[in-house]
């Protein structure tokens, strides 16, 4: 008898492994997160889900999106002692075929499908080149950057490093904090800035620059102040959504993702009112001569809670399809 679901998903970085069955219909069952530090390897996870949830009849295929660079169907984690490969999950679960994708290009597959209701509009309400690129981007514990490239028939996701491409201060202010990020790092990159410590770094370096010490321990007690009404913390936020936005106009253009630009990661969705505020879209419009080329193109906030999965699971149509 066949397998009752059409293949595994998931979505695996250093401190969380969500994963999910993938039915005939394409929808996500039997969705379950694990702490990867209560497990030797994520063949121990992979086995312990699949005994809960899949029972005898397993899934034939797995699309599983990883938290770093995949390198000839291979990954070893940063933060975690981990090493996965293609041709391992294949020999070790009898898989037909199992591919690893980036995280944020899980995350590019699966923004054209996403629903209205799993996204937040930032900006005015426009629509997007519909066989035009696609661009996600995000912060978290780095600056996430993928892409999708479209056409009638199949899409293809463009995994990056764009996080570790040079931060480019936009005015005098933002120069200060470059050269006070150089002093310290030598070469500074947008995940310098644009990331949890980023924030923070950010925000130690403009109250230097207003002659002030911080009361404020790190970026999770920043965003927190900023709810609370903290003026200083509130600053920070809205110039790191700037920031975001002008990375972000700057990531379109190189892409010419016409057909959208979505943010994803840790750390926007816990500040989508300074995100609608109105920084975040000047600066990405803010782009000289091309700044109409811009204006045209829609930006959003993926509130999706399994995004990543979403995009694996078009992976696995399309690996299906393949007959990979």
């Amino acid at each position: 008898m066949g397998a009752l679901y059409d293949g595994l998903v998931g979505d695996v970085g250093g401190t969380n492994a969500r994963f999910a069955l993938v039915s005939g219909e394409g929808q996500l069952r039997n969705t379950k997160t694990y702490a990867c530090a209560d497990y030797p390897s994520l063949d121990a996870i992979i086995t312990e889900y699949l005994d809960e949830t899949a029972g005898r009849k397993r899934p034939a295929r797995a699309v599983i999106a990883v938290a770093g660079p995949v390198v000839d169907g291979e990954i070893e984690f940063t933060n975690l002692d981990w090493q996965v490969s293609e041709t391992d999950l294949i020999a070790q679960f009898g898989f037909d075929a199992a591919r690893l994708i980036n995280d944020f290009a899980a995350q590019a597959m699966a923004a054209p499908v996403l629903d209205a209701n799993d996204l937040r509009r930032i900006g005015p309400p426009l629509r997007g080149a519909p066989t035009c690129p696609i661009v996600v981007l995000g912060p978290g514990t780095g600056f996430g950057v993928a892409a999708v490239a479209r056409s009638q028939h199949v899409d293809i996701a463009v995994a990056t490093e764009g996080g570790h491409a040079g931060f480019a201060p936009h005015d005098a202010v933002e120069a200060t904090v470059w050269a006070r990020l150089a002093e310290r790092f030598g070469r500074v990159s947008i995940e310098r800035v644009l990331s949890g410590q980023g924030l923070y770094d950010l925000h130690l370096a403009l109250q230097a620059q207003a002659g002030q010490a911080s009361d404020l321990a790190d970026e999770r007690a920043v965003i927190k102040a900023a709810e609370a009404g903290h003026a200083a913390a509130i600053a920070t936020l809205d110039r790191f959504c700037a920031i975001l936005g002008g990375v972000a106009g700057d990531l379109a253009l190189s892409h010419g993702a016409r057909g959208g630009v979505y943010v994803s990661g840790g750390i926007a969705p816990r500040m989508i009112e300074r995100l609608m505020a109105g920084g975040f879209r000047q600066r990405f419009e803010a782009k000289g001569r091309l700044s109409d080329y811009v204006r045209d193109i829609p930006t959003f906030l993926i509130t999706h809670p399994y995004a990543a999965l979403v995009g694996c699971a078009r992976e696995l149509r399309q690996l299906e399809a393949l007959r990979l």
